[in-house]
């Protein structure tokens, strides 16, 4: 079920367009209805109960809170739907950590595409050669890698951190 509503999040999907900003909640429900043939209402009760649900995960607000504290500067570069961002900076004091916030319905981007990498390098003024890219899909990682990034397939907090440790961040 979850692989007919959210169509593993892919490049092209109705999810993509949502994350993209190009489709609103109630259109979003009323096309994976009409793919799927799930009830809109039963979608659109769906998409208006994901935002309470994601939460920042302790061991990753530390990692955060020990890189802010060497010095480093933070940016988000996410593919999210606006209501969904709105929701999280308002409920979330670790959003005000990041310098810069580059979430993807707000800028009609998404990753892995060239541009959304483009628009986030400019807005976050980043030197390549010393910037970090942390993803948790790996299909991310190798787009930014092959723009010149360096890359780092964030799996859990504990393993990013002693990623970040090897390379000399921490």
């Amino acid at each position: 079920l979850a692989l007919q509503i959210f169509q593993r999040f892919e490049v092209g999907s109705d999810w993509a367009a949502f994350d993209r900003g190009a489709v609103q909640p109630a259109a979003l429900a009323d096309r994976i209805a009409e793919r799927t043939g799930i009830a809109a209402h039963d979608l659109r009760a769906l998409i208006d109960a994901i935002p309470p649900h994601l939460q920042p995960k302790a061991d990753t607000l530390a990692l955060m809170r020990r890189l802010k504290a060497r010095g480093h500067r933070l940016c988000i570069l996410s593919n999210m739907p606006a209501p969904y961002a709105d929701q999280l900076e308002a409920a979330h004091a670790c959003f005000a950590w990041c310098d810069v916030r580059v979430f993807s319905a707000r800028v009609g981007h998404i990753k892995p595409e060239v541009a959304m990498f483009e628009h986030a390098r400019q807005a976050c003024a980043l030197d390549l050669r010393q910037s970090v890219f942390i993803d948790d899909h790996i299909g991310n990682i190798e787009a930014a890698q092959r723009l010149g990034w360096q890359a780092l397939h964030f799996t859990d907090a504990p393993r990013c951190e002693a990623e970040l440790q090897a390379q000399g961040y921490l």
